[in-house]
């Protein structure tokens, strides 16, 4: 089986600007046909943490908010509340974070809904019976919605390798229930001999569980909920993963959490991703850094492990810019989120979600 993915590139004129070639890949791919009269679409983005700035624009969901209305769809713009302790905390701070980031009703023509409620705490458990997980958490809204466009930003990510529309689903559509589950997959382990016992992972350790005892930083490893936070902030190198082990049990959480996410919603999904500013770090992070390969272009499918697929192929066909963080993998050819990230390679995500049926690496790249 092979699945269409469709390309458009970036160059604009007077007659086309980039806003325009959104809502042309989204026609081109049919996404339309994902959506039936009355439906209530939900638009699944990332609509940036406070200080970054390589989300994608409201301008550009705006196209797709279009598209869905021209379907006779109903769309609203929905995101889930983030685990970590940042401004997205809750539907409160999250849905002003979005309105500061410019995603107004007057710029999107489409209401904001948290997927998940006030505190995280609306969710159905979905029945998905997968190596992991017999039923994951998933946030209310896109359990209740009748369709759905997943409109992704590709970067980089320092746990997953990357993300696109498969990690968009998987983290994006969880309640905080379900990102624990699938974070859990790590523990941090700390290098006693290295570790000096200055104490910052204990001040930044957003869930309060890291503590000092005999000079030494404590982690419990049941306690653990993976974040990586403190392995960022150490500045002795003393905090590390079983990189080798969890990751693929993280990843393998996370796409089953994906899978959960579109399992009650058939064929009703359209999928567009954005190769645009590809940022090392997941828009989360409350800065950004430049992108590691220059900007490529838009694609649309209806099957997120072919159009993740693509994405990642056209990404490493670019020469990497040696001004960002990219360390190595320079060359057209080479895997540029390995030279990002050299302890886990993105890739396993798609192989995963293939394996579980979510669709097929196999596909015909269509250029409109």
């Amino acid at each position: 089986m092979t699945s269409d993915v469709f390309f458009i590139n970036l160059r604009t004129n007077d007659f086309e600007n980039t806003q325009q070639k959104i809502r042309r890949i989204f026609d081109g791919a049919d996404l339309a046909a994902c959506i039936s009269k009355d439906d209530l679409c939900a638009i699944k983005l990332h609509m940036g943490e406070r200080g970054n700035d390589a989300y994608i624009r409201p301008q550009y969901a705006r196209q797709v908010v279009d598209a869905v209305r021209d379907a006779q769809g109903k769309p609203f713009l929905t995101d889930t509340n983030t685990l970590y302790l940042y401004k997205r905390r809750n539907a409160v701070d999250h849905h002003e974070t979005a309105i500061l980031n410019g995603f107004s009703y007057s710029t999107v023509h489409a209401p904001v809904i948290i997927a998940d409620g006030l505190h995280g705490e609306n969710e159905t458990d979905v029945v998905i019976n997968q190596k992991h997980f017999k039923k994951v958490h998933i946030a209310g809204a896109f359990t209740q919605a009748e369709s759905m466009i997943v409109l992704s930003h590709v970067k980089g990510h320092i746990l997953a390798g990357f993300g696109g529309a498969l990690k968009n689903l998987a983290m994006g559509c969880a309640t905080i229930a379900g990102k624990k589950d699938q974070h859990q997959g790590w523990t941090a382990v700390v290098n006693t001999e290295a570790c000096v016992g200055c104490g910052t992972c204990v001040d930044l350790c957003q869930f309060n569980i890291i503590t000092i005892k005999d000079g030494i930083a404590q982690i419990p490893a049941d306690e653990c909920y993976g974040c990586a936070g403190c392995l960022e902030v150490c500045e002795s190198n003393a905090i590390d993963f079983d990189w080798k082990n969890d990751f693929k049990i993280f990843v393998e959480r996370m796409m089953e959490y994906a899978y959960g996410s579109v399992l009650g919603l058939s064929q009703k999904v359209g999928y567009i991703n954005l190769l645009t500013n590809i940022s090392p770090f997941c828009d989360c992070a409350s800065f950004s850094n430049p992108a590691i390969v220059p900007d490529i272009g838009i694609l649309a499918s209806k099957d997120p492990v072919a159009i993740d697929q693509a994405s990642i192929d056209l990404i490493n066909q670019q020469h990497g810019v040696h001004d960002s963080l990219l360390h190595s993998h320079f060359h057209p050819g080479e895997d540029k989120f390995t030279g990002l990230w050299p302890k886990v390679d993105g890739r396993y995500q798609i192989e995963y979600a293939e394996k579980i049926g979510m669709g097929t690496r196999d596909y015909r790249l269509i250029t409109l």
